[in-house]
């Protein structure tokens, strides 16, 4: 079950050998705690213990800042291997590496680079906070206010739907300092976990990804210094914006572990389940089916690994990650949903894999921008430049 495909060995040496490495890592510590920490609704601690000693919380961060002076394409293996075993796991790690650290590489001081990313690659986990209840496709409806008090802002207001909110010791919180300016006033502010005025409120009951931590951000009269601002007053919706953009590779690679494990479970499992005297794998009409899954995985891989690849190469990749991340994440739901039909009865057991890999696909299509969302920037892109 744990052979890389042919299909892969365009990647580097290095790479090759850290994706080798973080599947072995996710089969051997991460598989034996997922049905608990899924049935719990719990990240295991010593989990992300092990993220932040195997280095895979700072995997783009230079060495100078106590990283691991890797690629962007090296942070979306590590996501998408870690997908492939529990969806969980990987979007804390994802949300780590190509939203919170990449906004600081680009766009933070010096200053703040030596003050954040090293306590972000050793042991601070990050969270990125940007939803509210009135702004989710509609980002810049956000309401959370950031009053200029002279030597810091005042941050009021709330926020929703933050991943790894719980586990997190570093925000980057998008709140308006102008809300008479529109977006034009939003603001990224850089808010750690003990600042009076902030706290952490209520984890969402989830259908999948369930240890992953999803919770309410209160601010009251929370006091951020004027230090913490990242990027220029004003720009947020900017910095927003292209981190967004590069998260959404992420996302998509997520979505490509998960169709890697649910496709590598129906494949063992067809071999094995036997009806009218044959393994399922003897019929034609399942075999059918497992081709159409191979065709939908590999098609998903080629996308995703192409947005990194550009990404890493410093060329325009927005409308990529748009198509990457669409169609990563509606290949996740179809092959998992076709996984629960080859596993028949047991596959809408919890005793088996399958429905799992369904409950963590869907929320492919809705975060880190809509599948519909996608779409609007595809067409865009194409209307725009043909």
């Amino acid at each position: 079950m744990s052979e890389i495909h042919p299909a892969l060995t365009t990647l580097s040496e290095e790479e090759s050998a850290f994706r080798e490495a973080v599947r072995a890592f996710a089969e051997g510590e991460i598989l034996p705690r997922r049905t608990q920490m899924d049935e719990a609704a719990q990240m295991d601690p010593e989990l992300v213990k092990q993220f932040f000693e195997m280095g895979l919380m700072g995997i783009e961060t230079p060495e100078e800042y106590g990283g691991a002076g890797g690629t962007f394409t090296m942070a979306c293996l590590a996501v998408e291997e870690l997908g492939r075993v529990d969806g969980s796991t990987s979007v804390l790690v994802d949300v780590q590496n190509t939203l919170v650290t990449n906004a600081l590489l680009k766009w933070s001081t010096e200053d703040q680079k030596k003050k954040w990313l090293p306590r972000m690659a050793a042991d601070t986990v990050g969270a990125y906070a940007l939803s509210e209840s009135g702004s989710g496709s509609d980002a810049f409806a956000l309401k959370l206010k950031a009053e200029d008090k002279g030597d810091k802002y005042l941050l009021n207001g709330h926020k929703l739907w933050i991943t790894n909110a719980n586990e997190a010791g570093l925000f980057l919180v998008f709140a308006n300092v102008k809300p008479e300016d529109g977006y034009k006033g939003i603001t990224a502010f850089v808010v750690e976990k003990g600042f009076p005025g902030f706290s952490v409120g209520k984890k969402e009951d989830k259908l999948g990804i369930r240890a992953s931590s999803t919770c309410e951000l209160m601010f009251e009269n929370c006091e951020v210094p004027k230090e913490n601002v990242i990027g220029d007053v004003g720009k947020g919706y900017k910095i927003a914006i292209e981190t967004l953009n590069e998260g959404r590779i992420g996302i998509g690679a997520q979505m490509l572990g998960i169709c890697q494990g649910a496709y590598e479970a129906t494949r063992d499992y067809i071999r094995t389940r036997e009806q009218f005297g044959k393994p399922l794998a003897a019929f034609q009409g399942v075999q059918f089916q497992l081709a159409e899954m191979r065709t939908e995985l590999e098609s998903a891989r080629l996308l995703v690994y192409n947005a990194c690849r550009l990404k890493d190469a410093g060329q325009p990749f927005v409308e990529e990650a748009a198509i990457a991340k669409l169609s990563a994440s509606r290949a996740a739901e179809k092959i998992s949903s076709m996984t629960i039909d080859l596993f028949g009865g047991n596959g809408f057991t919890r005793e088996y894999p399958a429905e799992k890999f369904w409950r963590d696909a869907k929320i492919g299509q809705i975060y880190e921008g809509t599948s519909n969302m996608q779409l609007q920037t595809i067409a865009k892109y194409e209307l725009a430049t043909n």
